[in-house]
């Protein structure tokens, strides 16, 4: 009877393991996801504009959603756009442009802020808190899941 016990323990662990391996890699976050996990880390998020790129590049545009944050050390509200791009490569390739686009919006380079984990970019006029910046980096780097490189394409459907 102990060697069907064992078998059945070690057929149960095979499948487990079989089972844990064949999970997928959770999909980059859509924007209202971001906005609660950035609440719930204590940046107050309004004024939302989706297409408000800062800029008038058709490439970004698509992608970008413009709002006001505040929060922990960020006392002043401050501009912030995040371009959610459609999957890695399409960070890849579009992702360097977004400081140029900065130049429209940016009234001092010397401050100009930004986090970028794909497929993500965020920026905007700095300086920006130190816990303030900590914390954005933190929640959309935890946001981008796979960072868009799923085969689903993740990123929530922007090009």
């Amino acid at each position: 009877m102990s060697r069907i016990a064992l078998g059945l323990l070690a057929l149960l662990l095979a499948a487990c393991g079989t089972r844990l391996s064949s999970l997928p890699s959770p999909s980059p976050a859509n924007f209202p996801t971001i906005v609660g996990k950035l609440a719930d880390a204590g940046i107050v998020v309004s004024d939302q504009v989706a297409g408000d790129a800062g800029c008038k590049d058709p490439k970004l545009v698509s992608t970008a959603i413009g709002f006001t944050a505040s929060g922990l050390d960020q006392l002043a509200p401050v501009r912030i756009h995040i371009y959610v791009f459609a999957d890695a490569p399409t960070w890849t390739r579009l992702s360097s442009t977004v400081s140029q686009c900065a130049q429209s919006f940016v009234t001092d380079p010397v401050t100009y802020e930004s986090v970028d984990p794909s497929p993500y970019v965020a920026a905007g006029q700095g300086p920006w808190g130190t816990q303030f910046r900590d914390k954005l980096r933190a929640v959309l780097t935890a946001a981008a899941g796979d960072g868009g490189n799923g085969s689903d394409g993740g990123g929530g459907g922007n090009p």
